[in-house]
């Protein structure tokens, strides 16, 4: 992507963000809001961000898992402080975060294909355990959604991920030539993301993939108890990950904005009301920038810092995107 359109695509994002949460803010009584802020239980919100650090390194572990099956080695200290790293310029640059690991990794020696690969690939299976999170709460879901649209849509989405799933797992079994009837692109794809569910160990990778997603449902659940919102366990885990999918849309930076106004659509099914939600929401924000900071702390002492500057992951990421196309 050319410089002056990934400048458009940025300011797009900042106006999505800003956009929704201006929205979102004025139809909020901001007294109250500031209240429920100040008023949070700091115990539980020091919980909160505890989660979300311990999160870090299951992110981790999942990750090199997927790296070992594309016959990656790479220990787990280093590859910590790498995704620590990306977790603050996640924070502080648009998408700057998988610029970041990809040039980290390749100081550790890796090749430029199984670098971008392992990000492609970690991202798209954090889909997929998200898709089994929501699955899972959809008996406990259904009665809560009056809405046929919205129900419809959540449907879809499961139904194509579950199918997705399955012809990933059995892509080595499709006649020959329905596979060469595919394009290029797409078979890699398949064949990249489906590595790691094939290889040795698949079932500890989607079980740290779905326990990323539970420690974020498990913040939100303790955030509420700080804020004393009547938010039962059973919710929580039924209405977040929605949130999660929401937020995951590639429309905004780092989610803001477009989690605020999912978060309070979805706890609005429980019955939280509108401030409470949007202050759930504003923690939880706030905690990954909390993490996001302590990256950068790590980022000052990384010695793959060495020779590292703005330049440089603009053309990493250049690449990635020239990669991904």
């Amino acid at each position: 992507m050319k410089p002056p359109a990934k400048a458009l695509v940025t300011l797009a994002k900042f106006a999505v963000s800003i956009g929704i949460l201006v929205l979102l803010l004025r139809a909020q009584d901001l007294s109250s809001l500031k209240a429920d802020l100040l008023a949070v239980k700091l115990d539980m919100l020091a919980l909160a961000v505890l989660l979300l650090f311990v999160q870090t390194f299951v992110l981790c572990h999942r990750w090199i898992l997927i790296l070992r099956a594309m016959k990656v080695l790479l220990d787990w200290l280093p590859g910590w402080r790498i995704l620590i790293v990306s977790t603050f310029f996640n924070q502080v640059l648009p998408a700057g975060g998988d610029a970041v690991r990809i040039w980290m990794l390749r100081r550790h020696g890796v090749q430029w294909s199984p670098t971008i690969s392992s990000i492609v690939a970690d991202r798209f299976l954090a889909l997929l355990a998200l898709g089994v999170v929501i699955l899972a709460g959809m008996p406990f879901l259904l009665p809560r959604v009056s809405d046929n649209s919205l129900l419809f849509a959540i449907l879809i989405v499961l139904v194509v991920a579950c199918f997705g799933l399955i012809a990933l797992l059995t892509l080595d079994r499709w006649p020959p030539r329905i596979i060469a009837a595919l394009p290029d692109r797409i078979v890699q794809f398949a064949m990249l993301v489906r590595a790691p569910l094939a290889a040795e160990g698949r079932g500890t990778l989607i079980t740290a993939a779905i326990i990323i997603h539970l420690i974020t449902i498990a913040a939100c659940y303790v955030l509420a108890i700080g804020l004393d919102a009547p938010l039962s366990p059973l919710s929580a885990f039924v209405l977040v990950p929605l949130v999660i999918l929401s937020s995951a849309v590639p429309i905004s930076i780092g989610g803001w904005g477009v989690r605020e106004g999912a978060m309070v659509a979805a706890l609005g099914l429980a019955g939280i009301a509108s401030d409470k939600a949007l202050a759930i929401s504003v923690l939880l924000g706030l905690g990954g920038l909390i993490v996001g900071l302590f990256g950068g702390l790590v980022w000052l002492v990384a010695p793959e810092r060495t020779n590292f500057s703005t330049e440089h992951a603009r053309a990493v990421a250049d690449r990635t995107d020239a990669a991904s196309v």
